[in-house]
């Protein structure tokens, strides 16, 4: 299990926003993993750390197309 924390003093608006981002990216990653996991028996770690990388990658793609 990963612990996200963050301690700042003064958070400018685009700071809280960029650690929101990612605090929900890596909790939808964390979702999707274990219930391709859970859908697909018999997968290896490869197959899992391919599925968590098309995912980190996806999530990006979406966040730099919605910014264009």
């Amino acid at each position: 299990m990963f612990v996200l924390e963050y301690q700042v003093r003064e958070l400018k608006p685009h700071q809280t926003q960029a650690i929101e981002e990612a605090i929900r990216t890596s909790q939808f990653v964390r979702n999707k993993v274990p219930r391709f996991w859970m859908d697909n028996p018999g997968v290896g770690k490869t197959e899992l750390f391919r599925y968590n990388t098309q995912l980190r990658a996806r999530k990006l793609l979406a966040k730099i197309w919605f910014y264009l």
